[in-house]
């Protein structure tokens, strides 16, 4: 069966939710997912050893494989059905349908796991559906999986006010010192920091340790994760390689944004020396000059 909805026609709609023309992107969106999911059932079954995604781009698809250990196959489909599913969404918030803008931004989760902005913002509509448990455990799984500060940020300060409405002080203040670290400047982040000091200033006493501590204690990591760092990390090298500079910068300033210059100068170093290694290792299993034929 072929492709029935391109990039071209996404972008289409896309448009016409950027131009404010809602009434017309709506029934065109439906559609576009309406044939979507025809394919989908026909050609992107989901099997123990295959699975389709919509990934933005290699580096998703390395962190999604470091991070969820997924031994499948994964099959990049042709267009970006996650985009699709999420301009969906945005037309039902505009018309303030929450509960189908919920299910159309969990499938663009499904087809881009990898991407914090559509768990951020399906965090915030069960939030606004009542569901706070489910909003605060979407934010806390953009921690293992945000590649940006500022993603990172806004789930540390989404778990801060969780902790704070549970009357846990300790643990909002580990929240807000990380998302400090990551995105100070982030209203969220903002927000926090005043809350807390208007309702309980005396979790500022505490010690980084002893807010590290009890957040570890709730199952939350102090700081993003460092693998993600390093498929950033990878994915610049192989750009520098290439001869992409600005690319390899730009991935190397996320890393550095997420776990900060000392952890992400350890993290090249690792990574030079594991490169070193493997080069090492397959320059003594290759053959000498004239021994591949001798056992012809």
């Amino acid at each position: 069966m072929d492709l029935p909805v391109t990039e071209r026609d996404i972008a289409q709609a896309e448009g016409y939710l950027a131009a404010g023309d809602y009434d017309g992107a709506a029934p065109l969106l439906e559609r576009l997912v309406e044939l979507a999911e025809e394919y989908i059932d026909a050609e992107c079954r989901t099997a123990d050893d295959v699975q389709y995604f919509s990934f933005a781009d290699a580096f998703e698809r390395l962190a999604y494989r470091r991070v969820e250990r997924d031994p499948r196959r994964l099959v990049q489909v042709g267009a970006p059905f996650d985009r699709l599913y999420a301009a969906l969404a945005f037309a039902y918030i505009v018309q303030q349908d929450y509960v189908s803008a919920r299910n159309a931004l969990a499938q663009a989760v499904r087809w881009n796991p990898m991407n914090c902005a559509y768990r951020l913002d399906l965090a915030e509509l069960y939030r606004a559906l009542d569901d706070v448990r489910e909003w605060a455990a979407l934010s806390h799984s953009v921690i293992e999986r945000a590649s940006d500060a500022r993603s990172a940020a806004r789930a540390y300060a989404n778990l801060g006010e969780f902790f704070l409405d549970a009357h846990n002080a300790l643990a909002a203040s580990g929240c807000l010192r990380t998302a400090r670290r990551l995105a100070a400047g982030d209203p969220r982040v903002t927000a926090l920091a005043e809350r807390m000091s208007a309702e309980r200033p005396e979790a500022a006493e505490a010690s980084d340790e002893e807010a590290a501590a009890e957040l570890a204690a709730q199952g939350v990591d102090a700081s993003p994760s460092a693998d993600v760092a390093i498929c950033l990390l990878m994915c610049a090298s192989d750009a520098a390689q290439a001869g992409d500079r600005d690319e390899a910068a730009r991935l190397t300033v996320r890393a550095r944004g997420l776990v900060g210059e000392d952890a992400c100068r350890a993290l090249v170093q690792l990574i030079r020396e594991s490169d070193a290694e493997l080069a090492r290792e397959q320059g003594a299993g290759a053959p000498a000059e004239g021994e591949e034929g001798a056992d012809a």
